[in-house]
């Protein structure tokens, strides 16, 4: 039970001192945008990447679960 609150105050807290790095405020230019044209790494450069990652980890997990199976029929 001490276990499973633990849990829980870890992820408020890991949210909340989270909060202020979701967004970071940038310049306003004349076209009213807050993007500037040099911003460091624009997140939908690596949109592909990160779903390449995601496609990757989740075929992963089928994977281990699959093989998990096979082995209890074995058993």
């Amino acid at each position: 039970m001490k276990n499973q609150y633990t849990k829980y105050y870890l992820t408020f807290f890991y949210l909340c001192s989270t909060l202020m790095l979701f967004a970071q405020p940038g310049a306003t230019d004349e076209t009213g945008n807050l993007e500037s044209t040099d911003a460091p790494a624009p997140i939908n450069d690596y949109i592909w990447v990160l779903a390449l990652i995601g496609l990757i980890l989740v075929f992963w997990k089928l994977k281990s679960l699959q093989n998990e199976k096979i082995a209890i029929k074995i058993e």
